[in-house]
Parts: structure tokens; C-alpha cells; sequence
């Protein structure tokens, strides 16, 4: 065999092990689209290959379409369910699907992100706050004084509400709750509005089954006073105002024994804080304990 070509073959077969080298060192974006995407992606409305259903998800970028895999939108979990997988590995399964569904040009432009740099070790002692400077929020242990604390912000756009996804398709369709309840009668607690009287005046018409809007709510007007040791004001508690939103089996028995019998039905304050008894409603769905006048709303005699 000529030395000369028996060398140029040796020189190519490490050339090729070298590239092969290399190439398993980056992320493979196919195996980790095989290992965890395509269960979902080789079928369904996001198909990969699909050109025509992707073009609408190519025209956000890649850069939006990694961002949206890493945090998760709609249906989607974040990182596709596997959260070991690290943002680069993300961003290869990402170019994969891409690539091979109408979008290659944007692969091919993509310049991956530069590692981030290791988050800072936490510090063993706690350090020293600075003494807040004239004229600025109090912080720490002076927090709890509700007069120093910044007015609390309500009825958020759904975009910004902490609960709705920013980044899902339709969040941006929703309508925003300012405009929503901009005709409702005003309230000063909650979310600004007496949901009471817009009930009373028929701005608002609750369905008694979202099934079936020919089902019509049991309306029970009856009103129950419990009496309150020391000077505070008796409880009323109108049945009618309740049983307008919630069918009867909401309370009773799982959370009051339907009997007027304080005994079957023991309450306090502290425990109404801690969501038992009425608390389970007020304070987070409902008008907060902090309106006292609200229940407490007989004076008693004398």
C-alpha cells in the first residue's frame, strides 16, 4: 500500500473523530427533543414539520419561543416537564423543531447566549441594614404599620396580576378588570366594588349552574343574629345575601352544622383569621375580617 495515501487516511479518520468529538460535547438538540418533545410534538397542532402551523410561532423569534418554552405558557410546562434540562439544552430542542419546521433561516442566524456567570455563594452572616434615609419607606420591623405602607395596587391588568401567564396567546386577549367593573357600584375594600348591591341591582346575574342557565338559584331570605360578648356589636348574618351566590351544600354541613346552635357551631375571631368558619370565605374571596361593621352590625340594647 503507498505510505503517501495510507497517511492521508489516517489524517481524515482522526479529522472525522475529532468533529464526532466535538459534536457530542454541544448539546444534540434531536436527542432531547427524541427523549423529551416528541411525545407531545411529533402530533398534535404543533406538530414538527408542520411549516403551516408554526409560521405563526416563528414570527415571535427565536428569542421569544425559548423564553416561552423555559417559563412554561398555556398547556405547556416549563421546560417541556423535565427541569433538569439546562437553558442551552432547551434552546437546541427549540432549533431542532425549528429547523426542521420552516424556520432554518432563524437557526442559522441564532447566536447562543454566553454562560451565565455562578450565583454568588449566600454570605454566612446575616449583614447589617443601612438606616433608611430621610423621608423613605420604612422597612424590617416597622413594615406591620399599615400608614406607612404603600397602597396596595388592585384590579391588574391580566398580564401583570401575578397569575395569568404574561407570556400565553391569550392573555393579552382578556379583558382588563378596570373596564370590566367600571360600571359596577364602587366599593373602598377588595377589588372597588360592592358585589352586594350590583347583585341587588341586577348588574351582575350569577348563573346557579354553568351547564344550565335555566336553573334557577335557592334563595334563602332569612336572617340569624349571634349574639357577642362585651360590647361589640351583635353578628347578622343574612342568609338571602349568601345563598344569592352559593347553593346551600357550600356551608353546611362541611364547614357550619345547619342548626342555630352556637354549641354545633363554635367561631372567634382568631380562628375566623386562621381560615376556619367564616374565614374560609372572608379574607379570600370575600370582604376581609379587617370590616368589622359589616357582620357586626346590630347594636345591642341600651
Amino acid at each position: 500500500m503507498n505510505r503517501s495515501f495510507l497517511r492521508k487516511t489516517v489524517f481524515v479518520f482522526l479529522c472525522a473523530l475529532s468533529v464526532n468529538a466535538g459534536a457530542a460535547d454541544a448539546p444534540s438538540g434531536k436527542a432531547i427533543y427524541d427523549e423529551d418533545c416528541a411525545v407531545c410534538h411529533s402530533k398534535g397542532s404543533a406538530k414538527t414539520g408542520d411549516v403551516a402551523a408554526w409560521a405563526p410561532r416563528l414570527k415571535r423569534g427565536l428569542n421569544q419561543l425559548h423564553a416561552n418554552i423555559i417559563k412554561g405558557f398555556g398547556t405547556h410546562d416549563a421546560r417541556g416537564g423535565n427541569d433538569s434540562l439546562t437553558d442551552t439544552q432547551v434552546h437546541a430542542a427549540v432549533n431542532h423543531m425549528v429547523a426542521l419546521s420552516g424556520g432554518a433561516a432563524l437557526v442559522k442566524a441564532y447566536v447562543a447566549p454566553a454562560p451565565s456567570a455562578a450565583p454568588a455563594k449566600p454570605a454566612l452572616t446575616q449583614p447589617v441594614a443601612a438606616a433608611p434615609a430621610a423621608g423613605s419607606a420604612m422597612t424590617g420591623a416597622n413594615s406591620f404599620n399599615r400608614l406607612m405602607r404603600e397602597a396596595p395596587k388592585y384590579n391588574l391588568a391580566p398580564a401583570q396580576d401575578g397569575i395569568h401567564n404574561p407570556a400565553a396567546q391569550g392573555t393579552l386577549s382578556l379583558q382588563a378588570p378596570l373596564e370590566a367593573f367600571a360600571t359596577l357600584p364602587k366599593s373602598t375594600m377588595g377589588n372597588r366594588v360592592d358585589w352586594t348591591k350590583a347583585l341587588n341591582d341586577r348588574g351582575i346575574t350569577p348563573l346557579a349552574d354553568r351547564r344550565d342557565p335555566n336553573v334557577k338559584q335557592r334563595v334563602m331570605d332569612e336572617i340569624i343574629v349571634r349574639e357577642v360578648k362585651g360590647s361589640m356589636p351583635d353578628v347578622v348574618f343574612p342568609h338571602k345575601t349568601h345563598t344569592q351566590w352559593m347553593a346551600c351544600g357550600s356551608c353546611h354541613p362541611a364547614i357550619f352544622a345547619a342548626e342555630v346552635n352556637p354549641r354545633l357551631n363554635p367561631m372567634s375571631m382568631a380562628a375566623i383569621s386562621l381560615g376556619q368558619s367564616c374565614g374560609v370565605c372572608h379574607g379570600t374571596v370575600a370582604f376581609p375580617v379587617a370590616e368589622c361593621r359589616r357582620c357586626h352590625a346590630k347594636n345591642k340594647a341600651g
